[in-house]
C-alpha cells in the first residue's frame, strides 16, 4: 500500500469513529409527538375530537375573598395582582379556604348529566397555589389550609369511576407567589417543572388525559423543553397551545371567551368561556348567561368544528353556584334530546345557509350507539353511501320549508325529538312541523345519498343594491342632532345612520318603495354592540301593519328571508331596546330563489 493509499484509508477510518459519535451527541427532539404521522395523531385527538363538550373547573384561594377587598370590587381569580394585594395578606386567605362541602361525585356527576364527557381543573393558577400536595411548594392546599387534603385525587376516581375524561390545567410561566426575585429559570426548575411531573405522575395511569398550559409570558422555546420532556411520562396526553410565546404548537388552539367566525381552519381548537362574566367565583357577579345563549353557543362551536369548554367557579367551601347548577341541568336535558347532533360531529359543510340556525354533519366511522352504523363505502376508499347532517333550526322559516343547496338526493328526514315520524320531502326541501318542539333549537336530522355535494347559495344583500336605497323613509322619531335623520338608514352607506330620540327605548323607521314590488328578504344592519332586545319587519297591507319576520337581538348585520309579498311600503318595528335605538341600513330585496 503506497503513502497516499494509506492515508485516505486512515482518514477514513477516523471519520468512521468520530461520526457515529457526533450522531450519538445531537440532543434528542424533546416534543414527543414531532415525529408523530397523520394516522398516529388523528388516533390520539379522536376522543377530544368527538367529546366536542366539556367543563373548566377555576377554583382556588381566591374563591375566599370572592371578588372583593377591603370594600373594593374587581379580581376574581386575578384579585392579588388587581387589587395589589401584599404577598404576606394574601397567604393569609389559605387559613380560611376550607372546602368541607367539597363532593367530587357530585361535581361529576352534574358534569355528566349535563352532556359534557371530559372536565379540565384549574390545579394552579397565577397565585401559585395548588390544589394538590405538592413536594416542591408548601404554597399548596394541604400543607397552607385547614383542609389539608389533597383535592385532585378524589376528582380523579370520580372522573374514573364515571367514565369522563379528566383535565389539569397549570399556570407554568405566572406564579406571584413561589417566583421569588423574579427569577425565571430557578422557578421553573425548582417549582414548575416538579409540580407537572407531580401531576403527570400522581393520579393514576389514565389521568391526566390533558394539560391545559396558560399565559406563557418569558416563556421562550428552550424553557418550554423541560415540560415538552415530562409529556413522554404519560403517553398520548394532549396539550394546548400555550406553553410558549408566540402561542404555537400543541394539539389544539384555545380562543378565549370568543367562537371564532368561521373556525379555525385546518387546526383543531376549543373555545373556553364563563358562565357569568368571571372565571373564579364572585360573590356579586349575576350575571348569568341564558340555557339557551350556552346551548346555542355549543351548536355554534360544534358547527364551526370546534369544542366548547365551560366554566363553572365554585365557592370557597366547594359547591357550585345554583345558577351554573340550573344551567348545566337544562343544557344536560337539550343535549339528552340532541346529543347525536354535537358529539362525532364534524364542521357544517356549507358556506351559508337557507334558514336561520346552524349545521353539523356527522363524522365518518363515529357510533353514538352500537346499533347506530355508518354505511361502508365500496371496495377502493369510495365515498361513503349515505351521509348524515343535523339542522339546528332557532326559528321556523315563514313557509315552513328548508331549501339546501345540495345536489344529493335527501332519503330521509326526521325531527331528534320524534325520531319515528319521518318529515316530508319535496325534492330538495325538507317541510317542517307548523310548530317547532324546542324554542332554542330543534334539530332536523337529514340523511343524504353520498357525500354532500354543495352548490353555491346566492350572495349576501348589501346596502347598495337593496330596493330601499334612496327612497323615502320617516321614523317615530330622531336624534335631536343633525345627520340622524331616517334617510340615513336608506342612503346606501353603513358609515351613516339614523337613531331615534335620546330617550326612546323602542322606535320604526318605514321605506316607502314608490310603487309595489315583490319582497322576500330584509337586511339590517345595527352597531356591533346589541341595543336591539325585540324587533318585527313589517309590511303595509290595507292600512294594517303585518309581519313579515321576527328577532330578538341584531348586532351587526342580520339578512331575514320570509315569504314573499307585493307591497310598496315596509318597515323596521323595535319593539324593545337597551339603550337608543340606531340602525346603520335598513333595506328590502326581491326573494332569492335558492337552488341551481
Amino acid at each position: 500500500m503506497n503513502r497516499l493509499t494509506w492515508r485516505i484509508v486512515r482518514a477514513a477510518l477516523v471519520l468512521s469513529i468520530f461520526v457515529p459519535l457526533a450522531k450519538a451527541t445531537e440532543p434528542a427532539n424533546p416534543n414527543p409527538y414531532a415525529n408523530e404521522t397523520p394516522a398516529q395523531r388523528d388516533a390520539r385527538m379522536q376522543w377530544w375530537r368527538e367529546a366536542r363538550f366539556g367543563m373548566m373547573i377555576c377554583w382556588g384561594v381566591y374563591a375566599v375573598p370572592a371578588g372583593v377587598y377591603k370594600d373594593k370590587r374587581g379580581g376574581a381569580e386575578w384579585i392579588m395582582s388587581v387589587q395589589g394585594i401584599p404577598k404576606a395578606e394574601y397567604q393569609g386567605f389559605a387559613k380560611q379556604f376550607n372546602p368541607v362541602k367539597y363532593d367530587a361525585d357530585v361535581w361529576v356527576r352534574l358534569a355528566k348529566e349535563a352532556g359534557m364527557k371530559y372536565i379540565v381543573l384549574i390545579t394552579k393558577h397565577h397565585d401559585g397555589f395548588a390544589l394538590f400536595d405538592s413536594k416542591a411548594s408548601a404554597w399548596n392546599v394541604v400543607k397552607a389550609s385547614p383542609y389539608g387534603k389533597d383535592l385532585l385525587k378524589p376528582l380523579a376516581e370520580a372522573c374514573r369511576k364515571h367514565g369522563i375524561k379528566l383535565g389539569f390545567y397549570y399556570s407554568q410561566a405566572q406564579d406571584w407567589c413561589n417566583k421569588t426575585n423574579n427569577n425565571m429559570d430557578d422557578y421553573l426548575r425548582d417549582v414548575a417543572v416538579p409540580q407537572v411531573r407531580e401531576l403527570l405522575t400522581n393520579y393514576g395511569e389514565d389521568m391526566p388525559a390533558i394539560l391545559w398550559w396558560d399565559t406563557p409570558y418569558d416563556m421562550t422555546a428552550k424553557r418550554g423543553e423541560p415540560f415538552l420532556e415530562l409529556l413522554k411520562l404519560k403517553p398520548g396526553v394532549l396539550h394546548n397551545n400555550r406553553l410558549v410565546q408566540p402561542e404555537v404548537g400543541g394539539d389544539f388552539s384555545t380562543p378565549e371567551r370568543e367562537i371564532p367566525a368561521t373556525g379555525l381552519k385546518n387546526r383543531d381548537w376549543e373555545t373556553c368561556m364563563t358562565m357569568n362574566d368571571n372565571w373564579g367565583f364572585v360573590s356579586y357577579d349575576q350575571n348569568w348567561k341564558s340555557a339557551e345563549s350556552l346551548i346555542r353557543n355549543l351548536i355554534d362551536i360544534a358547527s364551526k368544528g370546534g369544542n366548547y369548554l365551560l366554566n363553572v367557579g365554585p365557592t370557597a367551601e366547594g359547591e357550585f353556584p345554583q345558577a351554573s347548577i340550573e344551567r348545566l341541568q337544562q343544557m344536560g336535558r337539550w343535549l339528552k334530546v340532541n346529543g347525536e347532533a354535537i358529539y362525532g360531529t364534524q364542521a357544517n359543510p356549507f358556506e351559508k345557509l337557507p334558514f336561520d340556525g346552524r349545521c353539523t354533519r356527522l363524522r365518518q366511522g363515529f357510533r353514538l350507539c352500537p346499533q347506530e352504523r355508518t354505511t361502508a363505502g365500496q371496495a377502493g376508499g369510495q365515498a361513503a353511501q349515505t351521509s348524515k347532517l343535523f339542522l339546528h333550526v332557532f326559528r321556523r322559516p315563514a313557509d315552513g320549508k328548508i331549501t339546501l343547496p345540495l345536489s344529493n338526493k335527501i332519503t330521509k328526514a326526521y325531527l331528534l325529538a320524534d325520531r319515528n315520524t319521518a318529515l316530508k320531502v319535496e325534492d330538495k326541501s325538507i317541510v317542517l312541523p307548523d310548530s317547532l318542539p324546542d324554542p332554542i333549537a330543534t334539530v332536523v336530522a337529514v340523511e343524504i345519498a353520498g357525500e354532500p355535494d354543495v352548490y353555491e347559495l346566492p350572495a349576501p344583500p348589501t346596502a347598495a343594491n337593496a330596493l330601499s336605497r334612496g327612497k323615502h323613509a320617516t321614523a317615530s322619531s330622531a336624534w335631536p342632532q343633525p345627520g340622524y335623520e331616517a334617510g340615513k338608514a336608506v342612503d346606501g352607506e353603513t358609515a351613516t345612520r339614523w337613531g331615534a330620540a335620546a330617550e326612546a327605548r323602542s322606535a320604526w323607521l318605514e321605506v316607502d318603495l314608490g310603487q309595489p314590488q315583490r319582497v322576500g328578504r330584509a337586511m339590517i344592519c345595527e352597531l356591533e354592540y346589541p341595543r336591539t332586545r325585540q324587533f318585527a319587519v313589517e309590511y303595509l297591507d290595507d292600512q294594517t301593519w303585518k309581519p313579515l319576520a321576527k328577532g330578538t337581538t341584531i348586532a351587526g348585520a342580520k339578512v331575514l328571508d320570509f315569504m314573499p309579498v307585493t307591497a310598496r311600503q315596509f318597515r323596521l318595528n323595535i319593539l324593545e331596546a337597551v339603550e337608543v335605538p340606531t340602525i346603520e341600513e335598513f333595506g328590502v330585496y326581491a326573494p332569492v330563489k335558492v337552488g341551481r
